[in-house]
């Protein structure tokens, strides 16, 4: 029976993930600035860590600031790097595109993801200056011409002699089903940072993702909503909500607070791999902890209209605490982008987890818009959900790596989501097969139990947990749950 729970409920998430190979560093050209040897350095781990060539690796004299106006932005990065881009043939345009009077795209391209380091500035200043005719005819809180660098860069290979800049631009490949289609031949070049409040933080975005791709994605997802019932911000809640039944379609312990206020700071928020949530200005709740429990490759977003104003804080906003406490992968926006100028972060659940999507690809299939106000941290290469969960499961085995706990727990919540009895469920867990000294299936064990009723199997369970070296915030948690129990 356990063999067949086992490998009857992940071969069932085989038909839920596309599975798609890596991708190398091939796919990438790297730039960083070339006043800043910090820049460079974590230029140089990427491209060791991901076999980005050499000829892919640009270093460019950008301010050093956050900041940059728009005719640095053009001068400085925009037309060095297209420049770069045509002369190493990594864009090949047709031959007359210089007079092209239409839009022109490449005819093929060797790159499709572009990696911003440490350094390059992150926002492109507004410029009341730029007057572009028919600008009356744009919604008033639209009408600016500022933007995130990496949402302007990404139209980059789109040669459009009459795009607008005084406003955001509509993502023609929003939404697509196919991660092949997110390519500069298409008119998109995927472009990401490695950043945050220390280059050594940047740095190790990349060894973070690596070690989730090896050992898998694993802990517990959280989602925060506001338990909006209707009204113009209900999309918001709607997006995240959709996201958290993925997680849990996927096998996640996922939690969900409907409440209006954030997670509050006592929340036991342990082991995370997922969260998405909002709306609150600053970084708060549980992430405000001395020690933040995320697990490696974690994905953190919190819905904020300037979550990624500066990526050099610790404290204000919300990306770059996020980064600093350890998170792997995040977005956010620099300036106002106004409710559905945001990512749309069911989508981006959809095709990471569950198409099986690069990180950058998910990133720029859930925005409905660029030339406008998002970044996207992290590597873009970076694709934990891409493995057949079967030979996962059993090089963890093999390996006889604890993580294989979250592997048995996964299997649990697939067979609960698909109707299983919790009965069947508890036989599964108390099986001499599966792993006994492990507080992660101890504790889902005491939850089982309790919803059978059986409270005192269920303490027995929370307290065998708690002897098993849980992490603090999962002691905590099992703490309160022992006390209700009882």
């Amino acid at each position: 029976m356990m063999k067949a729970l086992l490998g009857g409920f992940l071969g069932m998430l085989l038909c839920v993930v596309a599975l798609r190979g890596a991708e190398s560093g091939d796919a990438v050209v790297l730039v960083y600035n070339s006043r800043l040897p910090d820049s460079k350095m974590v230029a140089d781990h990427y491209a060791a860590r991901r076999n980005v060539p050499a000829r892919q690796i640009l270093g460019l004299d950008l301010p050093t600031e956050e900041t940059m106006t728009r005719a640095d932005y053009r001068e400085r990065l925009q037309r060095p790097l297209l420049q770069f881009l045509k002369k190493r043939r990594l864009l090949v345009f047709p031959a007359d595109s210089e007079a092209a009077t239409n839009v022109v795209k490449p005819i093929e391209a060797s790159i499709r993801y572009a990696v911003l380091c440490y350094g390059v500035p992150l926002r492109i200043a507004e410029d009341p200056s730029w007057v572009e005719p028919g600008a009356e005819k744009i919604q008033v809180e639209l009408r600016r011409n500022g933007a995130a660098v990496d949402s302007e860069l990404c139209l980059l290979p789109t040669q459009d002699p009459h795009l607008r800049l005084d406003g955001p631009s509509r993502n023609p490949l929003f939404g697509v089903t196919q991660g092949s289609s997110l390519d500069p031949t298409n008119g998109l070049l995927m472009v990401t940072r490695l950043d945050g409040p220390t280059a050594e933080i940047a740095r190790q975005l990349v060894d973070k993702a690596i070690e989730a791709e090896t050992n898998g994605l694993w802990g517990r997802a959280y989602f925060d909503l506001r338990g909006l019932p209707n009204g113009n911000y209900k999309l918001g809640d709607d997006w995240i909500g959709a996201a958290a039944a993925m997680t849990r379609r996927y096998g996640f312990e996922t939690v969900i607070d409907n409440q209006p206020e954030t997670f509050p700071a006592s929340f036991p928020m342990s082991q995370i791999a997922l969260y998405a949530g909002w709306y609150d200005w600053n970084v708060s709740g549980p992430f405000t902890r001395p020690n933040v429990e995320f697990m490696p490759g974690a994905f953190a977003y919190h819905l904020q209209s300037y979550s990624a104003q500066s990526l050099r804080t610790t404290t204000n906003n919300w990306c770059g605490p996020l980064l600093a406490k350890g998170a792997t992968v995040t977005m956010g926006c620099v300036d106002e982008p106004y409710l559905e100028g945001t990512p749309d972060i069911e989508i981006f659940f959809a095709r990471w987890m569950l198409t099986g999507f690069s990180y950058g690809e998910a990133a720029y299939a859930c925005q409905r818009v660029v030339s406008w106000q998002t970044t996207v941290v992290g590597d873009p290469l970076y694709r934990p959900f891409a493995k057949d969960p079967r030979q996962q499961h059993e090089a963890l085995l093999r390996r006889h790596s604890k993580l294989i706990e979250w592997s048995h727990l996964r299997v649990v919540n697939l067979n609960l989501a698909l109707g299983a009895r919790p009965g069947d469920m508890i036989k599964y867990l108390t099986d001499p097969s599966i792993p006994q000294d492990s507080a992660v299936l101890a504790e889902k064990l005491g939850d089982l139990y309790e919803t059978e009723g059986q409270y005192n199997l269920a303490v027995k369970a929370y307290r065998k947990a708690l002897a098993l070296n849980p992490t603090p915030q999962q002691r905590v948690r099992l703490v309160v749950d022992l006390a209700a129990a009882k």
